[in-house]
């Protein structure tokens, strides 16, 4: 009997012995994962695949996060899954893309909804584990706050049942990507020049500082940790996509430029206090065209990178609506007056179209064009079928033969045009086109829009048009379950 115990024991810590690390990050396999989860309250674990670029890019920023918790004596893990290897474990907790993280508190999984750089990563994890606001008892643990993260926050209110005190303590619940603390201490409010009931954001950039001392509430004060929070001008890059994007101002102004030409000391640098002007209603953002990923962002505002140094401006609320300068000069006062008509309203939308090729009514399948769409898709006196497609959409490039096919069939009917439009090239003020490909059709006599939802074969092409588009339909949801869905900046 004593043996077997003694068996069992190595067994066991056998077993804890195949945990390995990399770079301080538990790697962990269907055969140890629950064990790692058992001996450890909290677990940050990452589903990635080995050929993935983001899985890639997330790396080093996980590693420097793991090595951060060390330091800081912390018992939070970070550990990482190759979901290529261990199915079992990522089909078990729902892994759809890569990379995926789940946090595991006491063996219970929740979905990470933080940044992918390493402060992001601490600070969402520490704050899961801890009260919202960290106590700050002293001035020497106030200064250390501030020098080790890019971005903190600093409550301070003596009454912590005041609404405004409970206001901030619910936003810093709220906002799992930044950093809290609170305190009372007077020799921290005096050191800071801070008033009671007052908050500031202390950050390693632009200003070093900024104080909300009026309407402390949690609408504001999220809207104030958000907008400040930010770098006057950002850059782009995957790291900052997710603050661009998920914060509270949803009109950007972009700055198409080149670095390596130095278009930053040049055209950028001189609009800081334009952009400090217009702070909490447009963020600046610059796009590096020296930046191959980005060539996506380019073809999706049709530009080229020729272009560069240019300018455009998105409203994110509004159909991802587009404004284009009539400028070429980028001073900081065409900047600004730029800016502010585009807030006054007096800008009129910047839509994509091509060039109408010489040909476009030569072949079966008519091509249109943001020029010429209205008068051939809402000509009363014709049905027409219109493939909105992506030149790189894997679905458009299937459905391509049966469309000819369909064009063909028709290409002689006095009342029905089959037609398509490259939906990347070309836009539309009336028609907004979410996914590739959507196929519509604009019925004669009323001109009303009908969406095709149909299978996509001949037949139920024939089918349909045949019947002036009143036929059974599948469900939209049916329908849109392998679309390509438009990629977002």
């Amino acid at each position: 009997m004593k043996f077997l115990t003694i068996l069992c024991g190595l067994f066991v810590l056998a077993t804890a012995e195949e945990i390995k690390t990399e770079d301080g990050v538990l790697v962990l396999t269907k055969d140890n994962f629950q064990e790692a989860i058992k001996a450890n309250e909290y677990v940050l674990v990452e589903f990635y695949a080995p050929w993935c670029g983001h899985c890639k890019a997330l790396a080093p920023e996980y590693a420097k996060a793991a090595k951060q918790l060390e330091e800081k004596e912390s018992s939070i893990k970070l550990a990482k899954v190759d979901a290529t290897e261990n199915t079992e474990l990522a089909e078990e907790f729902g892994v759809r893309g890569y990379p995926t993280l789940k946090f595991f508190r006491s063996g219970t999984p929740i979905d990470y909804t933080g940044g992918r750089q390493a402060d992001d990563i601490v600070t969402w994890v520490v704050k899961k584990t801890g009260p919202p606001a960290i106590e700050l008892n002293s001035v020497d643990e106030a200064e250390k706050l501030i020098k080790d993260n890019e971005v903190v926050i600093f409550g301070f209110f003596k009454d912590r049942d005041s609404d405004e005190a409970k206001a901030y303590l619910a936003t810093a619940n709220a906002l799992d990507n930044f950093l809290f603390a609170i305190t009372s201490n007077e020799d921290v409010k005096a050191k800071y020049e801070a008033k009671c009931g007052s908050v500031i954001l202390f950050k390693n950039f632009d200003e070093k500082k900024a104080v909300l001392e009026k309407d402390i509430n949690e609408e504001n004060i999220k809207k104030f940790v958000q907008i400040q929070s930010m770098p006057l001008i950002v850059e782009f890059n995957h790291d900052s996509a997710q603050k661009i994007f998920g914060g509270s101002i949803k009109s950007h102004l972009l700055f198409f430029i080149s670095k390596e030409a130095g278009h930053i000391e040049k055209y950028v640098d001189p609009v800081r206090e334009v952009a400090k002007e217009f702070r909490e209603n447009v963020l600046f953002v610059t796009i590096s065209s020296d930046e191959e990923d980005h060539q996506r962002i380019f073809e999706f505002f049709g530009m080229s990178k020729d272009e560069v140094p240019t300018l455009r401006l998105i409203k994110l609320e509004d159909d991802m609506a587009k404004y284009k300068p009539d400028f070429k000069d980028l001073t900081a006062d065409n900047i600004k007056e730029f800016v502010q008509q585009f807030l006054d309203g007096k800008l009129k939308q910047h839509l994509l179209s091509q060039e109408l090729p010489e040909d476009w009514d030569k072949t079966p399948v008519k091509v249109l064009v943001a020029k010429n769409f209205d008068e051939v898709a809402l000509d009363d006196k014709k049905d027409v079928l219109v493939e909105f497609y992506a030149p790189w959409c894997g679905h458009c490039k299937q459905l391509a033969p049966i469309y000819d096919q369909l064009g063909e069939k028709y290409k002689d009917h006095e009342t029905i045009v089959i037609a398509k439009m490259d939906a990347t090239a070309n836009e539309l003020e009336h028609t907004k086109i979410t996914s590739f490909p959507t196929i519509k059709f604009y019925r004669k006599g009323d001109n009303q829009v009908i969406d095709y939802n149909m299978d996509r074969t001949l037949d139920d092409f024939v089918k349909f048009l045949d019947a002036g588009g009143n036929v059974g339909e599948a469900t939209p949801e049916e329908a849109a379950t392998d679309e390509h869905k438009k990629d977002e900046l």
